[in-house]
């Protein structure tokens, strides 16, 4: 299993953005993005590391695997 890097909630929510998701709201310091075509929302921390098992929930739940993440984050 490929490890993650430690990333901000920015650089996160800038990699989602990357694989089109869209930022749909901002309530407090979590970011709520939005894909046309999935069911899933995406509730990103907006902190300065996000915990890696928050990654890998949210890169989960994209439906993207860890390695196409990583590729979108560089």
């Amino acid at each position: 299993m490929p490890t993650l890097p430690n990333l901000s909630g920015k650089a996160v929510v800038k990699a989602f953005e990357r694989d089109g998701w869209t930022q749909a709201r901002q309530r407090g310091s979590h970011v709520v993005m939005v894909k046309d075509g999935s069911m899933a929302t995406l509730s990103v921390p907006d902190h300065k590391e996000v915990a890696k098992g928050t990654l890998r929930s949210l890169i989960r739940a994209s439906g993207l695997s860890v390695d196409e993440f990583i590729a979108l984050t560089k």
